[in-house]
């Protein structure tokens, strides 16, 4: 289900096999060719929807898998270390064969469109999902800053379109459900991003549990202060300041915003989030997710 209001498709954006990809930064031939991907057992692979935490669990990730990133020895930005395979221009290192094990990768593919290899449960994928209200104003504000995509005048603009779909890489509702029905099919960790804002610590040591890597408690330390959102936002390597190609106009605002949980009720209507929670309960009925839709809940709940 989705919104009755027709929303045009925006101009960077193309439809393939039911999603929307973007036309200045892959192909759907590059995108088919994804399926015979050589997956080594080793990968780790990061898959989100846009806004859900994507640059902050990159970080999270490198932090843990390079003590040369964790002692400020390596200068290597975030679209080197935890490259978008779907975006092979996107960083420097184009050659994936060549890369050094573990290999880090990050997507926003909806699980139709991943490496079938990930199949062998033995490579690890970390999926992270955040609440979808949080997610859509979140994706509003960073929309203003892509060059090429076709500005929503208003967020009520940006809403419809959001809930049609008419975004990359398509639906939250197709996208959260592709993965979460098809998890069995994965060796994957499914991490909610408002349990990283409650307790990274305890996520930071989930995550090297799946990963099987060990760092003592002050590794862990050190990661954690640097995937800090303040530690994020001055690092230039972490909060996109790298980016080239004209591709966001950083002048608009910072790839690192807020994180904040409930953030949503500061720009949706009462309308809005009635019409929201219809599709939603809609969408997710039978599925045993449930999000944190207000830090106040952490309170009330105690």
């Amino acid at each position: 289900m989705s919104s009755n209001t027709p929303v045009a498709q925006d101009d960077h954006l193309y439809r393939h096999k039911g999603s929307f990809f973007l036309k200045k930064w892959t192909t759907p031939e590059f995108i088919d060719s994804l399926q015979d991907f050589k997956i080594r057992d080793d990968d780790i692979f990061l898959i989100t929807y846009p806004k859900s935490g994507t640059i902050w669990t990159q970080q999270v990730l490198s932090l843990i898998c390079s003590d040369g990133h964790r002692n400020g020895t390596e200068n290597i930005n975030t679209s080197d270390r935890v490259p978008f395979i779907e975006f092979p221009q996107s960083c420097d290192v184009t050659d994936y064969n060549n890369r050094c094990s573990p290999r880090l990768f990050a997507s926003h593919l909806p699980n139709e469109f991943v490496p079938q290899g990930l199949k062998n449960k033995k490579a690890k994928v970390i999926y992270v999902m955040r609440n979808p209200k949080d997610v859509v104003k979140s994706f509003y504000h960073f929309q203003a800053m892509v060059v090429d995509a076709q500005k929503s005048p208003d967020f009520n603009h940006f809403f419809e379109k959001f809930l049609n779909g008419h975004v990359y890489p398509g639906r939250w509702f197709d996208h959260i459900k592709g993965w979460y029905m098809n998890k069995d099919d994965y060796n994957i960790l499914l991490i909610k991003y408002e349990d990283m804002i409650k307790d990274l610590h305890s996520v930071v040591i989930q995550i090297c549990a799946f990963l099987g890597m060990e760092l003592n408690e002050e590794a862990i330390d050190i990661v954690i202060r640097k995937a800090s959102f303040n530690e994020m936002k001055m690092d230039p390597l972490a909060n996109k300041k790298d980016f080239s190609g004209g591709t966001l106009d950083l002048n608009l605002g910072t790839f690192v915003r807020k994180g904040a949980v409930g953030d949503w009720k500061n720009i949706m209507t009462v309308a809005q989030s009635e019409t929201f929670d219809k599709i939603y309960q809609e969408e997710m009925e039978g599925l045993s997710l449930d999000f944190t839709w207000d830090a106040t809940e952490w309170i009330e709940n105690k």
